[in-house]
């Protein structure tokens, strides 16, 4: 038999899917754009009932308030998480390199050698 989960461990091949259609746990920054979207709504959407009183606008609103607010978290998580991964991948690819050419003729590092020491 397969042993229970430890009380703060999430469940194994359980995900949370928004909708039923986006895994929020697999997708980066899926989590965050929509707790920030959820916060952005109920703020739009309470200090716009505040200020005017209507019921129907200012759920409309907030509704756009949360649009807005995603969209826009989302755009910047995902454009940040782009480049960090373009600077993981020079990073690999430098590593690679020195790897690969430490100790050769072509290493950028290693000084040249001239058999003649001075001026020619």
């Amino acid at each position: 038999m397969a042993a229970a989960p430890e009380p703060g461990e999430p469940a194994k091949g359980k995900t949370f899917k928004l909708l039923g259609i986006l895994d929020v746990e697999n997708i980066p920054c899926a989590r965050d754009s929509v707790l920030y979207g959820s916060l952005g709504s109920v703020v739009a959407g309470l200090g716009h009932f505040l200020l005017t009183s209507r019921i129907r606008r200012s759920c409309d609103v907030g509704v756009g308030g949360f649009i807005l607010v995603t969209l826009g978290c989302w755009f910047h998580c995902r454009y940040n998480y782009a480049k960090l991964r373009i600077q993981e991948r020079m990073a690999r690819e430098g590593i690679k390199n020195k790897i690969l050419y430490e100790s050769t003729h072509l290493d950028p590092q290693r000084k040249p050698a001239n058999g003649n020491g001075g001026s020619g």
